[in-house]
């Protein structure tokens, strides 16, 4: 018995003891929620000994801010003395806890319940490297438990969505698919689809699929499933609606079987007919295609009429005689025609005016009752019957006079008032006013390093090598925007290196993610394992309109395992590489080769790409057809040189010189159209003249070249030249128009030239000569500039006065900050060379008042002066 006491009693003091252990470290980690000075952190857990420790009842769920409102993050364990949240690894503060405790009855164990408010200033002021997170931490005499890491996100839903679905028309039991893209948002959005503005049930439809990446699919289409669609999204924050999609489900009709041929008729024809009533079309359908009637002569050939007197003797004589005098005046003017071209067909002999006269006025005489004169140049007053225009072909011969139009009839005869249609030009013949013919291509004389599309390399020579030493020099991938400079030291005197560079012209191993796109090609330099003492500078082109405002760019490179790593972001200061952007190329100061790509994340709706439009035509396997290729690029000499490599394989032939396209990411499609196609002489297949590309297909279009073809037909083997318009516009952004004046035989074009850079025919410079300013003055430059000023004119002045204004601390880093500025300078300035520019800002500094252009042969070493003479410094 007293055993039993004194256990008991000493049972007591034992758990007194940890009551007060436990009251001490709540009261410590109270003090430190609270922020006292002590510097101490809550614990984490204390000594353990046999019991419970806390145990969560309730524990923080994954939360969405929604505008502005806070949101409540709640636990409750037991038992629990104390209960406090850590958030992002930092306690909160006491204060904005609120507790509240209870005692579970079943166990008699205390229970403690804490909630704390999260608002949307806190998460949007968090930068870390996860989302914004809490967790709750729980005391007991005996320990701490901590529950689940609680994310913490705020809410939203783009208003514009990445995809919309595209009207369509088929036919009945054919496959529906309807594409759906929802906006961006948080948490994702789920899509619903609307027929008609009523909700679709696929459980009740098993016809109808909305399971496949938010598409709605209809595997057979029936007519009642004909109307409009439109995608729903919605998620906590807000609903979003798609623009409409027509369906159209229709029937191919056909033609009954023909009907029993008519008794023989007096003139010797038998007729059948047929209907178009199987089914007959309604709500809109077309007629089906074919004749309705057919005749044929029904006495194979032998048939005889009466012939009543010697009058219609004598006009069916005449009528003969006139075929015949029709046909041999038509063969005279042909030949006449050959036989003038050396004259130019603005020359027309007035004999041959009075033949073509007096055939108008022979042979359309019952029909034509308007009198009509003719003199010099054709010029007709008044119209005539269309069908007598479309059906007449005694005007194909002369389809090439320059004519004046005053009226329909004209355009029969393959002019327009638009453009004349002509062969060889010759001053003085005719007034010209302001028609323009098209069968001779003016080149543009924009600058004079020019170059024909068939001298520029194939896909598979996309690669250049050469030899560097101590030297240094300058390496080129000719026509692409390309180039890497090794800086003059950057090798050690004894060695040299094989250095090469290639362009992937093939996928992309780059895959973005999200709304990042590819801007750049990939460009790989090396080999990998050359050691540099001084940065080289890589040149990459890139297809952004650069602005900060509405782009996020980055520098990416590729890992060994064939992983891409993001090297640094444009606008982030870095000691380790640097790039300088321009509008149409980066510069990229690097200390290690391998493979580097750029990247963009548009911030807003306005960050633009800048695409590269370009026609090519060529002749079709049918010799009346001509074949229109439209190609949207991104705007580096790469993707294009691509385009021009695949079309000199299929013939073609670039018809315009390219043009840029502001390409807005504004979700809208791109529109490509064929207008103003001379009537009479091409026509162009129904409903194929417009074409539109949905918006992802351009604005990630660095997979293959983007292109839309157009086949034009030819009425006539007689018309040799073509002249139309082609329009590529963004919806709701900007448009170029292409116009197209070509002749399609290849021996009368004009080649179009493109544009090409100058050191095209020198993928490798080495030494002195591959460098825009002369050694001598480098060094010069170098030891005056590196030398700290009291006055701030030093390599800092040097760098903002060439437009370096950020991330300096990256040329501090360097031995010499002057050398690796002018090396930036070399590499923008690779086709200028303007060194007068550098001139006037050394001379703005305030430390050279003699431009570089001036300097004396005393001056000069005799390497450097030799050099200098040579490129007319």
């Amino acid at each position: 018995m007293g055993t039993t006491a004194a256990a008991g009693g000493g049972g007591g003091p034992a758990r007194w003891w940890l009551s007060w252990l436990g009251l001490c470290f709540w009261a410590a980690g109270a003090a430190a929620a609270r922020g006292t000075d002590n510097g101490e952190a809550l614990p984490e857990s204390i000594p353990s000994a046999p019991g419970t420790l806390p145990h969560f009842i309730e524990e923080p769920d994954d939360a969405y801010i929604i505008k502005s409102n806070p949101i409540a993050l709640r636990c409750k364990a037991r038992p629990a003395m104390q209960i406090f949240f850590k958030c992002n690894g930092e306690w909160v503060h006491q204060n904005e806890h609120v507790s509240e405790e209870s005692l579970d009855e079943s166990s008699g164990l205390k229970v403690r319940e804490v909630f704390i408010n999260v608002t949307r200033q806190q998460v949007e002021d968090f930068h870390g490297p996860e989302d914004y997170w809490c967790q709750c931490v729980a005391w007991s005499h005996l320990g701490t438990s901590k529950s689940r890491k609680a994310s913490v996100r705020i809410a939203y839903l783009r208003k514009n969505f990445e995809q919309d679905p595209q009207g369509r028309e088929v036919p009945i039991e054919g496959m529906i698919v309807l594409h759906c893209r929802p906006p961006e948002g948080v948490p994702a959005a789920e899509v619903e689809w609307l027929k008609n503005e009523e909700p679709i049930d696929s459980e009740q439809d098993e016809n109808i699929d909305t399971r496949a990446d938010h598409n709605l699919i209809i595997r057979q289409a029936r007519l009642s499933d004909s109307g409009n669609y439109t995608c729903m999204a919605a998620n906590i924050v807000a609903k979003r609606r798609s623009l409409s999609a027509t369906v159209v489900v229709y029937v191919d009709g056909s033609w009954e079987v023909w009907s029993e041929w008519s008794v023989c008729s007096p003139e010797c024809e038998h007729l059948r007919i047929r209907e178009c009533t199987a089914p007959p079309p309604r709500n809109g359908g077309k007629f089906c295609e074919g004749l309705s009637q057919e005749s044929e002569n029904c006495t194979d050939g032998l048939c005889i009429l009466g012939i009543e007197n010697a009058s219609d003797i004598a006009l069916y004589s005449g009528l003969g005689a006139a075929v015949v005098a029709v046909a041999v005046l038509v063969i005279g003017v042909t030949i006449y025609r050959r036989s003038q071209s050396d004259y130019g067909v603005d020359v027309i002999d007035s004999s041959a005016l009075t033949g073509n006269s007096l055939l108008l006025n022979s042979a359309m005489q019952p029909d034509l009752t308007v009198s009509r004169t003719y003199s010099g140049p054709i010029c007709l007053q008044d119209p005539l019957d269309k069908e007598l225009m479309t059906e007449s072909s005694l005007f194909n011969p002369l389809s090439d006079i320059k004519v004046k139009v005053q009226s329909s009839f004209m355009v029969s005869l393959g002019v327009s008032e638009r453009a004349e249609y002509h062969g060889k030009n010759h001053s003085g013949t005719f007034p010209h006013g302001n028609n323009r013919g098209f069968s001779t291509m003016h080149p543009r004389n924009k600058t004079p390093f020019i170059q024909n599309l068939s001298s520029l390399p194939t896909r598979t020579e996309l690669r250049t090598t050469g030899v560097f030493g101590h030297l240094g020099g300058r390496l080129v991938m000719p026509n692409t925007g390309v180039s890497l400079l090794i800086p003059h030291g950057a090798i050690s005197e004894e060695n040299s290196w094989e250095i090469y560079m290639s362009i992937n012209q093939g996928e992309p191993s780059l895959q973005s993610d999200g709304s990042e796109v590819l801007l750049s090609p990939e460009v790989t330099c090396g080999p990998p394992d050359m050691i540099v003492t001084t940065p080289f500078a890589l040149t990459i082109p890139h297809c952004a309109d650069v602005s900060s405002e509405h782009w996020n760019i980055h520098l990416k490179k590729r890992t060994q395992q064939g992983k891409w790593e993001e090297v640094m972001s444009v606008e982030d200061e870095s000691t380790s590489c640097y790039c300088l952007l321009d509008p149409f190329a980066c510069h990229v100061l690097l200390d290690s080769f391998g493979t580097y790509a750029l990247t963009g994340e548009p911030i807003t709706d306005c960050a633009v790409k800048q695409l590269k439009v370009a026609v090519f035509g060529c002749m079709s396997c049918n010799s009346l057809d001509y074949n229109l290729r439209v190609y949207c690029v991104d705007n580096t000499p790469c993707a294009f040189q691509e385009v021009v490599s695949d079309e000199r394989h299929q013939g073609g032939q670039l018809l315009e010189e390219p043009k840029l396209l502001h390409f807005k990411g504004n979700t809208f499609s791109l529109q490509i159209s064929v207008l103003d196609i001379p009537p009479f002489l091409w026509r162009i297949k129904p409903f194929t003249a417009c074409q539109e590309v949905p918006f992802s297909r351009v604005w990630s279009s660095n997979r293959q070249p983007l292109h839309c073809a157009f086949s034009l037909e030819r009425y006539t083997p007689t018309t040799t030249q073509l002249s139309c318009k082609i329009c590529i516009r963004q919806l709701k952004g900007h448009e170029q128009i292409l116009q197209v004046q070509t002749s399609i035989l290849e021996s009368e074009r004009e080649t179009i030239t493109f544009f090409a850079q100058e050191d095209s025919a020198f993928p490798a410079q080495t030494g002195p000569k591959a460098f825009k300013i002369p050694y001598s003055i480098r060094q010069r430059i170098c030891a005056t500039f590196d030398t700290p000023n009291a006055k701030g004119k030093d390599w800092q002045m040097l760098a903002q006065k060439n437009s370096i204004n950020r991330n300096l601390s990256y040329f501090a880093t360097q031995s010499s900050p002057s050398a690796v500025i002018l090396n930036l300078w070399e590499a923008r300035h690779q086709h200028d060379g303007d060194l007068d520019s550098l001139a006037c800002a050394l001379e703005e500094i305030g430390r050279t008042h003699t431009k570089l252009s001036n300097i004396t042969e005393s001056q000069l070493d005799e390497a450097d002066f030799n050099y200098s003479r040579q490129n007319g410094l």
